[in-house]
């Protein structure tokens, strides 16, 4: 059975306060810059007032023909449709910028953009464009996983400036959490279940399964290296290969170090917990030399896996046959979590590609 909004409404805020986010608020916590306003401020814009609003701004903009006027009216006749749809294309029928602008965002063969485009930040421009079309076009993004250029487009604007404030809160807590900005993440899942009203259940449920997510995050442990993992994933999808990857690459690789020493300074005083080689004394096994391959990915737990293995495969992945690639795959992965073993699996994938494509 469906939850109904108002039953939807209160599990959420029942789960977060069992995350803590409610009592990270009520100890205030919450240094949103933005929020300067009580509960139930942010509310939609009517369907009366959007249409209004959209109606004068075409007329602003020269579009009085009969062409534009039949297009929409057409754009506004089924009340069905997301109002942030019908203003997207409101906007793209009055300004041929506005529309390439949306094309290029929507369309997965673009390259990802670098910047905010000027054209939002052009103040000669009527707010009410500026910031639907900004909402519009960091949704767009966010689609495609490009997260940072929709939380920068987003910065560039407030919630209560759009018709939908509860997608730009929802965007902007989607790019904050696959960013790994906890913090600011928790500041707006806060904001859109306490403050925006008429926010659709799909936005509130994702919303709180973030909020326990990150309730989970742990620095320094294999988790944090595979949510990095991701991200790095993510960045070279989009070709973004450059020095600010390269940094997180060498975050996991220096983090992998600091696990193998603190397995090693272990294994001197614990052999016979299984750490040394065949059971043997304290400090009788050589750290640098490679774990047997029977044992490769065996160790007991969840997500445990032999880091000094991990890196030193990754260090010469681009030099292993392909055979080779899929044996060492498939032993390092065999006993992880499936989540830990996707994420691994698709980094060292695209270790292969660029490998592949840096040998052309």
């Amino acid at each position: 059975m469906m939850l109904s909004s108002r039953r939807g409404f209160t599990l959420a805020l029942g789960l977060l306060t069992v995350c803590g986010l409610g009592t990270a608020r009520a100890a205030g916590n919450d240094r949103s810059p933005d929020r300067s306003v009580s509960f139930g401020a942010l509310r939609a814009a009517s369907e009366e007032v959007a249409l209004k609003q959209a109606s004068d701004w075409l007329k602003q903009a020269g579009k009085t023909d009969v062409a534009s006027t039949k297009a929409f009216q057409s754009i506004w006749s089924n009340p069905d449709r997301p109002l942030l749809n019908r203003i997207a294309e409101t906007l793209s029928l009055g300004d041929a910028d506005a529309a390439k602008l949306l094309a290029d965002a929507n369309d997965p063969t673009k390259p990802a953009p670098q910047t905010v485009p000027a054209i939002l930040k052009d103040t000669k421009r009527p707010a009410f464009f500026r910031a639907n079309l900004a909402l519009a076009y960091a949704k767009a993004l966010s689609n495609r996983r490009i997260f940072e250029e929709s939380l920068d487009t987003l910065s560039s604007v407030k919630p209560e400036e759009v018709v939908d404030p509860g997608a730009y809160l929802f965007h902007r807590a989607v790019a904050e959490h696959a960013l790994l900005r906890k913090d600011e993440a928790t500041r707006s899942i806060i904001r859109l279940l306490d403050d925006a009203v008429d926010v659709p259940e799909r936005y509130k449920m994702v919303a709180v399964l973030m909020a326990f997510d990150m309730q989970s995050w742990k620095e320094k442990d294999l988790g944090e290296i595979a949510r990095k993992m991701d991200n790095i994933e993510r960045r070279l999808e989009l070709s973004r290969g450059g020095p600010k990857t390269q940094k997180i690459q060498k975050e996991v690789v220096a983090r992998l170090d600091e696990i193998i020493k603190q397995l090693e300074n272990e294994c001197k005083g614990e052999c016979n917990g299984g750490c040394c080689p065949n059971g043997g004394k304290p400090g009788a096994g050589k750290p640098n030399s490679p774990m047997r391959d029977s044992m490769i990915g065996r160790q007991s737990g969840p997500g445990n896996v032999d880091p000094k293995q991990m890196e030193a495969i990754a260090r010469g992945w681009g030099k292993l046959p392909e055979k080779e690639r899929a044996q060492a795959m498939q032993e390092l992965t065999r006993d992880m979590p499936p989540r830990y073993r996707e994420v691994i699996e698709n980094y060292f994938r695209k270790l292969a590609q660029q490998t592949s494509e840096a040998s052309r």
